[in-house]
């Protein structure tokens, strides 16, 4: 018999584990891996807020995320 993480685990799992940049992007994984109610099972302040921070921390952006231009103070300068 194999064991399953609940989705609150899974979620929390995904959040540590750098390939969501977002709760949504959790939410959209833990679809697509199968598991129901997803929007139920996330919901509250404080679980979301939890697993925002959790994102921003160990967020690791792919080199297509990488490689695209951001935006810099320089933009701001006036050309005179």
């Amino acid at each position: 018999m194999s064991f399953r993480p609940t989705t609150i685990e899974r979620a929390y799992q995904l959040a540590e584990g750098g390939d969501c940049r977002t709760v949504g992007d959790i939410k959209q994984k833990l679809q697509a891996e199968g598991h129901e109610r997803v929007q139920e099972n996330l919901y509250g302040a404080s679980l979301t807020g939890a697993l925002r921070k959790l994102c921003q921390k160990h967020y690791v952006p792919s080199e297509a995320d990488a490689a695209a231009p951001a935006a810099s103070d320089d933009d701001d300068e006036d050309e005179d």
